[in-house]
């Protein structure tokens, strides 16, 4: 849990005894490859910080076609955070991509901890800040960046992904298909 607390300590400092109150709170939870913890129609009910491991999240279309919404690495929290702010049902999966390691809380537990360590408030606040500038940052890229532009910032934002995903689901990520990444990748290699 080393990871998680130096992540909390890093935007919201913390005591030693809230440091022991928030490893009470989060559980510990093993995930196999291709595990989800989380299907579209459940509603999310925890936060969940990746200690170890990849993880994504995607949605379906009618057809059965896979759209993936976002990544996540050590160090990374990964959720549908329209489902757990609204408590409706999901519309996302989120799946292990290799075996890896999550720390998670119930979502009562948290408010509990927001009580007992009302740091922990402000460290989610900015997190929330963080994914909405995220989730903005990429609707934008869709509607007015050309494919190659949203490849390159990818790149330049996440060097670590590319290694850990296979080129499909990258492709799906950024809008495109397999094929037309591997000619952008081709290209950008001259």
């Amino acid at each position: 849990m080393e990871k998680l607390i130096a992540h909390i300590q890093d935007l919201s400092p913390v005591s030693d005894e809230e440091i022991g109150l928030i490893q009470k709170a989060f559980q510990e939870k093993k995930l196999a490859k291709k595990e989800f913890i989380l299907k579209a129609g459940d509603v999310s009910q925890h936060m969940r910080f990746i200690d170890s491991g990849a993880l994504r999240t995607y949605y379906l279309d009618e057809e059965g076609k896979e759209f993936v919404q976002s990544f996540g690495i050590e160090g990374w929290w990964l959720n549908d955070l329209y489902s757990y702010l609204s408590q409706s049902p999901a519309t996302q999966f989120i799946q292990a991509t290799e075996p890896s390691v999550i720390f998670q809380i119930h979502r009562d537990r948290l408010e509990e901890l927001f009580k007992e360590v009302p740091s922990m408030e402000r460290f989610f606040r900015i997190k929330m800040q963080s994914a909405y500038q995220a989730a903005q940052h990429k609707n934008l890229q869709v509607k007015i960046e050309s494919a190659e532009e949203r490849y390159a910032d990818f790149r330049q934002r996440y060097p670590q992904l590319e290694q850990r995903f296979p080129q499909y689901m990258i492709a799906s990520y950024l809008g495109l298909t397999p094929e037309h990444l591997s000619y952008i990748r081709r290209k950008a290699l001259k």
